[in-house]
């Protein structure tokens, strides 16, 4: 089982960055997708997620900025993100799920999302 992710970067305020999370090993397209994201020192904090209906949800601080996708013919996720603020600078992590058995939770390496000011 893999999540590898990649697409981060340092971006000025403002720009876009889009985030992509291959996956291999397990049923793609039925799994729930979730993007969350940590600062050092705080708690991860969950930003997006995308069921197996296509189904999308945001915390409110990323609503009209920030867009989940998936290819499931990819088996891909993708986060778009755009109106960067600095506030948005963190670790970036792509998470699988299933609820149902088989049931599981997968977790990317990370990738490092700066935006300066």
């Amino acid at each position: 089982v893999q999540l590898v992710q990649s697409g981060g970067g340092l971006v000025q305020a403002g720009s876009s960055l889009r985030l992509s999370c291959a996956a291999s090993g397990f049923t793609f397209s039925s799994s729930a997708m979730t993007w969350a994201r940590q600062v050092p020192g705080k708690s991860l904090e969950w930003v997006s997620s995308i069921y197996s209906d296509g189904s999308t949800y945001y915390t409110d601080s990323v609503k009209g900025r920030f867009t989940i996708s998936r290819d499931n013919a990819k088996n891909t996720v993708y986060l778009q993100m755009d109106g960067l603020k600095p506030e948005d600078t963190a670790v970036y992590y792509c998470n699988a799920r299933r609820a149902m058995t088989p049931t599981y939770n997968y977790w990317g390496q990370g990738t490092q999302v700066t935006v300066s000011s």
